[in-house]
């Protein structure tokens, strides 16, 4: 069994606390008691960049590392996959449903109608239409839909065959350049928008048949976030326009945002482990629980305790938030997660005589 790469683990700790530092300060700033503060911290998680955005699409480029690597050498390899992906998202996802029914009515006063429930088990909600019962579970309908594009790639062998993904890479940015300015309608810019997600997946599977298989050069990579971050600006430009209106989303700020996420990415996968940290690695380890737990810790303290009126406890907020969710993510880490991934694992590994281990930590957006 091959070891765990730490630098990926490390790469989803700041993943991770970059969103939470992004949610934390959001709420700061909707207290509107920031004063002095307002400008400086507004502009910097609104105007400049969003962390929220950056530490999301770190975890997609980790994805396009991971996850086309993960179909075993078995009789059913996509049902091996599907079995892997179920038991590490569904069983964490499904006590996320149960905490948002348990939480998010007496915090923040939501209602959920049986049908927006029963359709957000599925986890298909983005896909069919419907709103999410949880805002940040957007980010598993991108998951889902790569896991699909993986499936149908690995059906068709294109999976295996770098080259052809770069062709597809330099395609579908250079369409995601041109489309939205030939159709101004928003809705292709939203569905583009998702393009440019699944896009940078596809360029974390680029680097790592870069710097570990061997399969492609520096300059196929070059080229691909080259043509990534036109694709961003254009999408982002279209979408936030160029007049910021004091809320968190603003042209720059996410494409800053994006442009960042894919260039730390390859940064870090080109000096592998030598950037590992290893507090980081635990957090990045946990990071699926913490990225699901993170909004009910938030919503709850700042329903019952507030975020504080000064910086002096502002900071007590944002560090009892961040410590709380840890705290509590280890339990559902070690309680729920890994209990889920490991029945998975061996329930998978019955059928499978003599499939490799994926070399690296089989895990999706967090």
């Amino acid at each position: 069994m091959h070891k765990r790469l730490a630098f990926i683990d490390t790469l989803r700790g700041v993943a991770v606390l970059c969103v939470l530092v992004q949610h934390v300060l959001e709420q700061i700033v909707l207290t509107g008691q920031t004063g002095a503060y307002e400008g400086m911290v507004h502009g910097l998680i609104g105007y400049y960049f969003n962390f929220g955005r950056f530490g999301v699409v770190l975890f997609f480029f980790v994805s396009g590392f991971v996850i086309p690597y993960s179909f075993p050498d078995s009789a059913a390899p996509v049902r091996d996959f599907a079995v892997s992906r179920f038991f590490r998202l569904y069983p964490m996802y499904w006590l996320s449903i149960l905490l948002a029914l348990a939480v998010l009515p007496g915090a923040e006063g939501k209602s959920f109608p049986v049908w927006q429930v029963l359709v957000n088990l599925t986890m298909f909600q983005n896909l069919v239409g419907l709103p999410n019962m949880v805002v940040a579970h957007w980010t598993l309908a991108i998951e889902l839909i790569f896991y699909i594009g993986c499936v149908v790639l690995f059906l068709t062998g294109l999976l295996r065959r770098s080259a052809a993904v770069f062709a597809i890479v330099v395609a579908i940015s250079c369409a995601g350049i041109l489309l939205p300015i030939l159709f101004e309608q928003r809705v292709v810019s939203r569905l583009l928008e998702v393009v440019l997600n699944i896009d940078a997946m596809l360029i974390g599977k680029l680097t790592r048949d870069t710097v570990m298989g061997r399969k492609l050069r520096w300059w196929h990579v070059a080229m691909c976030l080259g043509l990534y971050s036109g694709f961003t600006v254009v999408i982002f430009r279209r979408l936030y326009g160029g007049e910021y209106e004091g809320n968190f989303f603003h042209s720059y700020s996410i494409a800053s945002a994006y442009i960042a996420a894919g260039f730390i990415f390859v940064t870090f996968a080109s000096y592998g482990d030598k950037l590992a940290w290893r507090s980081l690695s635990f957090v990045g380890t946990i990071s699926y629980s913490v990225y699901l737990m993170q909004v009910y810790v938030l919503a709850a303290t700042v329903h019952y305790l507030g975020v504080g009126s000064n910086l002096v406890q502002w900071i007590a907020f944002a560090a009892g938030v961040v410590s709380v969710t840890i705290l509590i993510s280890c339990g559902t880490y070690y309680g729920l997660e890994k209990p889920a991934v490991a029945f998975g694992r061996a329930y998978r590994s019955r059928r499978i005589a003599g499939a490799d281990v994926m070399p690296v930590p089989e895990q999706g957006v967090a």
